[in-house]
């Protein structure tokens, strides 16, 4: 009996230790804290383009690590550029490990905030600021608007139509790279093409882009691929209008897929966009700054290359020769055999 209790004792202890042991390797995973912000520019969170894009990549990185909506991520509007500093600085004060400001406009507001909290993680998504807590991410506009000029020339020239256009926000050299690659990739495969260029003066202004689309239209523009944030919206409302009515016309869409934006009843008007993935640039530095990894001073490029910049993968209005000759010229621009220059002909 007393050989018994022993036994009983000792066979107590290992289950114990076992239990501990167990419970050692296998410790709680506790969701990472983890805050980020976006200040957008004056174009909205909804505005289908560049903030809207940022917004999507911080929301997947979110969905990946567990993260709250309203709570670890946020976002706050601005109505005037004056508002910049005063929504950065909201931010900075409830101390987010990351917050995210997209468009160039921002640049001399980030510059300001950069110096006011040098301990804060700034991204500036679209311009430099050369500060040590501020990481710049910038696109090759040019090379993607090569690939959308090269689907309208070889679309233009299949349907018999010899016109194209192309319409900017406003003129500074940013915005005239994209107008650069899309002509040097309309050139490349239709040399006799015509191609329409005006600047609207504005991001946010539909009924401007409208405006515009419709002169271009009637100077007999067949495809019209813009870089006008919102203002570009209003070209593809006059291009899906005219195509409802059997007029068909094309838009070309910018920083995100636009497809959706041309629906009308099962089509839509919207050929195919050149993507700048400001998603892709947003959620890559979070997961950086998350890891204890985040690039201050840097500047990061984001190409063909690296894929920064294209066309979407599904192209529903785009035959499979077209996408074979837009993926050689991608394949060629991303190697370095093909170099695509950053300023419009004259």
């Amino acid at each position: 009996m007393k050989y018994r209790t022993i036994l009983i004792a000792l066979l107590a202890v290992a289950l114990v230790f076992s239990s501990c042991a167990k419970k050692e390797e296998a410790p709680e995973v506790m969701a990472p804290t983890f805050k980020v912000g976006l200040v957008t520019d004056l174009g909205g969170i909804d505005d289908k383009s560049f903030n809207q894009g940022t917004w999507e990549g911080i929301v997947r990185f979110a969905q990946e690590k567990g993260l709250v909506k309203g709570t670890d991520i946020k976002y706050l509007q601005s109505a005037a550029e004056a508002d910049y500093v005063p929504n950065l600085s909201t931010f900075a004060d409830e101390k987010l490990d990351l917050i995210v400001a997209p468009g160039f406009l921002f640049e001399k507001a980030m510059g300001e905030v950069a110096d006011k909290y040098p301990n804060q993680k700034l991204l500036v998504i679209d311009t430099v600021v050369q500060k040590p807590n501020v990481v710049s991410a910038v696109f090759a506009e040019h090379e993607g608007s090569f690939l959308v000029g090269v689907v309208a020339g070889l679309k233009a020239k299949a349907d018999g139509k010899s016109v194209l256009g192309f319409i900017g926000g406003m003129q500074f050299p940013l915005i005239e790279k994209f107008q650069a690659g899309f002509e040097q990739g309309v050139k490349a495969v239709f040399p006799t093409a015509k191609i329409l260029v005006d600047y609207a003066g504005d991001f946010g202004a539909p009924d401007k882009g409208q405006a515009i689309a419709q002169k271009q239209f009637n100077a007999g523009a067949y495809i019209i691929f813009h870089a006008a944030g919102g203002t570009g919206n209003g070209m593809i409302k006059e291009a899906k209008e005219r195509s409802e009515k059997g007029d068909v016309r094309w838009a070309i869409g910018v920083d995100k897929d636009q497809y959706t934006d041309g629906m009308y009843g099962d089509k839509s008007a919207v050929l195919t966009s050149m993507m700048k993935r400001v998603d892709v640039a947003a959620h890559d530095v979070a997961q950086m700054a998350l890891d204890g990894q985040f690039p201050g001073g840097q500047v990061l490029v984001f190409s063909l290359k690296n894929n920064g910049v294209g066309v979407p993968d599904s192209n529903p209005n785009l035959s499979a020769d077209i996408m074979t000759i837009v993926k050689e010229y991608a394949t060629k621009i991303a190697s370095g055999e093909l170099v695509v220059s950053e300023i419009p002909a004259k």
